[in-house]
């Protein structure tokens, strides 16, 4: 049961077109918590043609909501942002419920969330047209932006409130409308985010909530239906390049945020409390399962034992349990398949000759997916864990004896998120954070993301950014209009 003050958040029924519906046949899925195993929630489970009919209304909406200004937009956009944050218990309740995450952890995620919000909601009124230099004299040349069209977004587990306010906000923000899918294992946060939207006053249509199990089904209808204009993915990288290939079939406009194997390279010579404070933020946030978290701990040789042995403390002071609980600071796992997925990882490692240091014995009370929290020491980059994402409490320490060794290490992987440097030499900040291959650079801090950056990755990570000024372009088509007889 999940205790909230304001009981209309818990939402049950898909929302389309400003109405709370159930699936045609009645079909539902069950939601649980992941720490305790209790169903929490029984969700609509919509088909592929009730997405088409959210797809259908949502163009329906957009023919009236490209036409508003982008002050009326925004003032919309704030008051969403507001009730959010008003609402900011209730929802880390929701969310720390279907997904697991401690509750410090989901509050700070509804407050990251809602910063898109708020920020797109001023970007709102800064989207620029340019006047060009003219050709002739009898011709004015000059550019407009206009909103893209309906847009579907697919969204994740790990992040179920942020994942949808970064792609909703600047599609709302540009003179979109919207049509999200999220997962199936968090469905609910995304509904209360819908119903908040509807007391803001965003008009029906403008946002459509989906839920089913039905990912394939649904998931070809949001990449095909000839009316939606813009696709834009959160997930694995194997879904990313099979929506690709849908999308491509009627040239959408896409967004990719995909896989991450994100090295931290900490160098001989970093403050190795500073880097493992780091580290451990990078690794063990929401008990590893997000797309920036530290895949490859990469450490000099000269330093290697001496942060093994500073890392393993600072692991061993972690608090697991029931997010709900007080001072719990690493949850579970998002369901049993996922505890198999990373034990599965930790054994290969092993069988390479790496040595595991489990930090915690998990308390006989705990019924959910937890995994307790371990370090990988001496660890073969022909180790699956060097190659594939965790996404688990999971730390694997390797080692590096020069500085382009280090960097070589780092690259060699076909994704290009997000990664990390720990060292006090500038020369070598600049060398390094130009000759990795990734979207973003942490350098000497390992808590990148915000409102006001362009987040996102190279290689096989993804196309396109998310947040920051950057971020409404992707949701924005460039008009070229030429005045001639001047």
């Amino acid at each position: 049961m999940i205790e909230i003050m304001q009981k209309n958040l818990l939402k049950t029924q898909a929302f389309v077109d400003g109405e709370w519906v159930d699936a045609d046949n009645g079909k539902t899925f069950d939601v649980y918590n992941p720490a305790t195993g209790e169903k929490i929630a029984s969700c609509a489970d919509l088909s592929a043609n009730e997405a088409q009919h959210a797809i259908e209304r949502s163009n329906n909406a957009f023919v009236k909501w490209r036409k508003t200004t982008a002050k009326h937009r925004a003032s919309l956009l704030r008051k969403w942002y507001e009730l959010v944050m008003e609402n900011q218990e209730d929802l880390a309740q929701i969310l720390t419920a279907e997904q697991g995450k401690a509750l410090l952890e989901s509050r700070g995620e509804i407050a990251y969330g809602a910063s898109y919000i708020e920020w797109f909601a001023e970007e709102a009124k800064r989207s620029y047209g340019d006047v060009l230099p003219t050709v002739s004299d009898d011709r004015r040349l000059l550019t407009i932006k206009q909103p893209v069209g309906v847009v579907s977004a697919i969204t994740p587990w790990n992040f179920p409130t942020a994942m949808i306010t970064r792609k909703a906000s600047p599609a709302l923000a540009a003179g979109c409308t919207i049509v999200i899918k999220p997962a199936a294992e968090t469905p609910l946060s995304a509904l209360a985010l819908a119903e908040l939207a509807r007391q803001a006053g965003i008009p029906d249509g403008v946002i459509n909530v989906i839920t089913s199990t039905n990912s394939r089904e649904v998931g070809l209808e949001l990449t095909t239906n000839p009316l939606v204009k813009k696709v834009t993915f959160t997930g694995s990288t194997p879904v990313g390049k099979i929506l690709l290939t849908q999308a491509a079939q009627t040239v959408k406009k896409v967004s990719m945020e995909l896989g991450g194997n994100a090295p931290v390279l900490v160098f001989e010579d970093a403050d190795l409390e500073q880097a493992a404070n780091g580290a451990l933020f990078a690794k063990f946030r929401n008990c590893g399962q997000t797309c920036t978290c530290a895949n490859r701990i990469i450490v000099h040789e000269n330093v290697y034992d001496e942060f093994v042995d500073i890392f393993t403390a600072k692991v061993k002071a972690l608090k697991q349990g029931n997010g709900v609980e007080d001072g719990v600071e690493i949850g579970p796992l998002i369901n049993e398949k996922a505890v198999n997925d990373v034990n599965a990882l930790m054994e290969d490692a092993c069988d390479q000759g790496a040595t595991a240091i489990i930090t915690h014995q998990l308390d006989d009370t705990l019924k959910g997916s937890f995994y307790p929290p371990t370090i990988l020491t001496n660890v073969s980059p022909k180790a699956r864990v060097f190659s594939e994402e965790i996404f688990g409490p999971v730390a694997p320490i390797f080692k590096f004896s020069s500085d382009e060794e280090g960097i070589a290490l780092a690259n060699d992987t076909e994704y290009g998120l997000a990664s990390y440097i720990y060292t006090k030499d500038y020369t070598r900040i600049w060398k390094v954070s130009e000759e990795l291959e990734y979207g973003m650079v942490g350098i000497n801090e390992t808590s990148i993301a915000a409102d006001v950056i362009p987040f996102g990755g190279v290689k096989e990570s993804g196309l396109g950014r998310e947040g920051s000024k950057y971020g409404l372009d992707d949701f924005t088509e460039m008009k070229y209009l030429c005045m001639g007889g001047m």
